[in-house]
């Protein structure tokens, strides 16, 4: 690769980590959604979430950072008090991913997502019955019995991960307080995101391909709120009067690798999969899945080939035995459709979900479609679950030989790639620069005598910020903008600088918070704060 090469790879790179996650998921043993009775155990499970420009992040509505880390050890101690974040039961006897099933339909009393995990097991001529119960985790968020600290808040149940991720964009003055897809803007998934086998892992078993990644929106705020409660205490159904804006739509789930299907897979659905014709009546063709005269004898369903995506029948609600469902209903798998659903709306118990796929992932240019949107100048509260999808063609019996899988995705505004946005040579940038700019002159505390003194306070007075850049050359520096001075290039960012400040509309006295923020043209951003008292 040659030098030019080089440095455009890395202007890329910038450009596209606005948000990455990166997770480790050793699986001990593993059962298939309705096929075994072995359990995912995780032993580790690292998420790293980054973000640059106009995006920052934070577990607890408070620190908020260009990067956090989430784990099994740390996922109660780095978010806020209170929290119900779960990390598929870790530390307990029944800890481990279970598969589970869900088409991201969110609980808005609960702010939860609706999920549903195996009640039943028992063979079919043609397959196996299904019967799905769904998880108790609708009384997430509310008080436990007994309980009277903040603290004792139910949580979410084991088998999954669940956590608050809350972001905040500050690109925009604007603060739109409905709920309007057409006021935000589009965050695309960036083309390095894969789930794969870890390192320590067995390849070829495909567990790595039944692997689901949900982003449930809750809600979003202000974005110049600085009041910790409210940023963390976000619902789907605000209290009358709240500043809150309730989400709660359909989450975004993405699927990887769907069209990914090793062979093992393959031959299994094979095996044990029959047709199962639609009934013409009740009387010439049973619809009871235990009996033989259900399924076409000596068939064989429609085929899986490796490349080609099929659809996942996710559970949309309970199924018992009255709905008479088989795991392999569905028009690409035994051609039966009276328990699916042609519309989200639709009662039958599954439903042909529309992931966000790999595939889309890598469209290019115009045809690349978004992941999802953010309100500018907002704060919002993302409800992030992992978890393995039971209804997933790829999850069959011996998948749990691979032991361990490795998940990695990122979020970018970028909807073109460097590339195809500048063509091959591009602009004259700096490339390297991983170096925060750095605030003077920015009081820590202030105090004001009365209301109308704070208010006629202009908290830019004196404050300057410089940010050294990568440039190793004078001629670079200046063609940059920057001021070359001992073999380094400076710039000033003064008139970049973002404040947050709720001075200029109190009433009365009190104290607040001067929030002062600023990035380079890299995405790395500096932030600080004044704490301002005002006499009552």
């Amino acid at each position: 690769m040659n030098r030019k090469d080089s440095k455009k790879n890395k202007k890329i790179k910038k450009l596209i980590a606005i948000c990455s996650l990166t997770s480790f998921i050793f699986i001990v043993a593993t059962y298939a959604w309705f096929i075994g009775m072995r359990q995912v155990n995780v032993q580790s499970f690292e998420i790293e979430i980054a973000s640059t420009d106009s995006l920052l992040l934070s577990l607890d509505g408070s620190k908020w950072d260009t990067t956090v880390t989430i784990n099994s050890s740390n996922f109660k101690t780095v978010s806020y008090e209170g929290n119900v974040n779960n990390w598929a039961n870790y530390g307990s006897a029944n800890a481990g991913l279970k598969p589970i099933s869900s088409i991201g339909e969110i609980d808005t009393t609960s702010s939860t997502m609706k999920m549903y995990e195996k009640g039943s097991l028992t063979a079919t001529p043609g397959g196996y019955r299904l019967l799905a119960s769904r998880i108790h985790n609708y009384e997430t968020n509310t008080q436990r019995a007994g309980s009277i600290n903040t603290a004792g808040y139910n949580t979410e149940n084991g088998g999954y991960v669940a956590f608050d991720l809350f972001i905040r964009n500050f690109s925009g003055q604007a603060y739109y307080s409905e709920d309007n897809i057409l006021n935000e803007e589009a965050i695309y998934l960036t083309t390095d995101s894969e789930v794969t086998v870890g390192s320590n892992g067995v390849s070829d078993t495909g567990i790595e391909n039944s692997v689901r990644v949900g982003f449930a929106q809750i809600g979003r705020v202000n974005g110049k709120t600085t009041d910790v409660a409210t940023i963390t205490g976000i619902k789907c159904l605000p209290g009358e009067g709240s500043a809150v804006t309730g989400i709660c739509r359909t989450a975004q789930i993405w699927e990887p690798n769907d069209t990914n299907h090793v062979d093992a897979a393959i031959s299994y659905y094979d095996t044990s999969c029959r047709l199962r014709p639609a009934a013409a009546s009740p009387a010439t063709d049973p619809t009871d899945i235990t009996l033989k005269s259900s399924y076409t004898a000596d068939s064989h369903c429609a085929t899986v080939e490796d490349g080609i995506a099929r659809n996942t029948y996710a559970i949309g609600r309970v199924v018992d035995i009255a709905d008479k469902v088989d795991v392999y209903d569905g028009t690409q798998y035994n051609g039966y459709t009276a328990t699916t659903r042609k519309t989200y709306s639709g009662t039958e118990p599954l439903y042909a979900f529309d992931y966000f796929t790999d595939t889309e992932r890598d469209m290019e240019g115009m045809n690349r479609p978004a992941f999802m949107t953010l309100a500018p100048n907002s704060i919002t509260k993302v409800r992030v679950y992992v978890w393995i999808e039971g209804q997933d063609i790829d999850n069959y019996d011996f998948s749990s030989i691979g032991k361990q899988i490795e998940v990695q995705f990122g979020f970018t505004k970028e909807r073109f790639t460097e590339t195809e946005a500048q063509g091959q040579d591009g602009p004259n940038m700096p490339t390297g620069d991983e170096t925060k700019p750095v605030f003077a002159d920015v009081p820590a505390t202030k105090e004001f005598a009365s209301v109308d003194a704070a208010k006629a306070y202009d908290p830019l007075t004196g404050v300057t910020v410089s940010d050294v850049g990568a440039e190793t050359t004078a001629e670079t520096c200046a063609a940059n903008g920057g001021t070359w001075s001992t073999d380094k290039c400076t710039y000033d960012l003064t008139t970049k600088i973002q404040v947050t400040n709720p001075l200029k509309d109190i009433t009365t006295g009190g104290t607040y918070v001067i929030r002062y923020l600023v990035s380079d043209w890299q995405g790395n951003y500096a932030e600080a704060f004044t704490t301002v008292t005002v006499a009552e």
